[in-house]
């Protein structure tokens, strides 16, 4: 036997143990994929395979067909979680992307109808999720190499070991299939599981990065800031009296010199709470209190 032939075996075994644990998720016209996430009937799928919330069904891969409930969903980073009527079911081991480089093999496995479907391809982008997206520190994502083939959204993304690397979906990026990856998946998916939404800090201003004038920069000790280009009415910001014009320079004893520093700063944990402020006006370093908003 040849090194192709022991490849294409391979494959397919892989494909035949990971297909324990994608199902097929009916909740639109056109059926879409999910993973089992625990035994208890806890699928994973992307939102955007979500279309009608009441009736929704899951087809296992015993061939039954379960009824399900919506348990939450976040549109930002296209995750849902659904609790099938179901339990015994296998979950799909998991690993982080850590280890993955361009190149890379990689199996998308659906289960858009009865059976598995199964597409082959390379990693062909690593990247990495904005933390809007993500919902603090920013996240990997994959692009692979694969045709955006309909109803594989909400299956698996897998390794040549037959773990899953990320979520397929085709709702996050333009071109074919992405996936969302395992650590933005598992704290989404734990958020939806706890509270059935996603909570985001929420400031009400629109910023932009700026570099500070050399005198600026020496006061503020660093060289770049955020300059509020918009502030929203009735808005934490705006009763906290930032203004147009301000340029943030750190949020609760840290600097900030990016989107990417401030919405770290802003975790779930800051909803509500009440933390310094430090903004340049007219080339003065004001200190203000904002109290945290939450995005509705």
């Amino acid at each position: 036997m040849n090194s192709v032939q022991t490849l294409s075996l391979d494959l397919a075994a892989l494909v035949e143990a990971v297909g324990t644990g994608v199902v097929r998720v009916e909740a639109r016209r056109r059926a879409g994929s999910g993973v089992v996430w625990a035994p208890d009937g806890v699928i994973v799928t992307a939102d955007h395979v979500i279309e009608w919330e009441e009736g929704i069904h899951v087809g296992l891969p015993s061939g039954d067909t379960v009824q399900a409930s919506l348990v939450g969903r976040d549109p930002r980073t296209d995750v849902a979680v659904l609790r099938a009527e179901a339990t015994g079911l296998t979950p799909i081991p998991w690993a982080p992307p850590d280890d993955l480089r361009v190149g890379h093999l990689l199996v998308a496995v659906g289960r858009p109808g009865r059976t598995v479907r199964a597409a082959f391809g390379v990693v062909g982008t690593l990247g990495s999720m904005s933390p809007a997206r993500a919902g603090s520190e920013a996240d990997t994502y994959l692009e692979a190499d694969l045709s955006a083939v309909p109803g594989f959204s909400g299956g698996a993304l897998v390794d040549a070991g037959g773990k899953a690397r990320a979520l397929t979906t085709t709702g996050l990026r333009p071109r074919g299939i992405s996936g969302v990856t395992l650590p933005a998946l598992r704290r989404v998916v734990d958020a939806l599981l706890t509270d059935g939404r996603i909570r985001r800090a929420y400031l009400g201003v629109g910023t932009q990065p700026v570099r500070l004038p050399a005198p600026m920069a020496r006061r503020a000790n660093q060289e770049e800031g955020l300059l509020i280009v918009g502030v929203e009415t009735e808005s934490p910001a705006e009763r906290a009296g930032l203004l147009l014009g301000d340029t943030i320079v750190a949020l609760a004893g840290e600097p900030i010199r990016g989107v990417r520093e401030l919405l770290a700063r802003l975790g779930e944990a800051q909803i509500g709470a009440s933390v310094p402020v430090r903004i340049l006006r007219g080339g003065e370093a004001r200190d203000h209190t904002i109290t945290v908003g939450e995005r509705r």
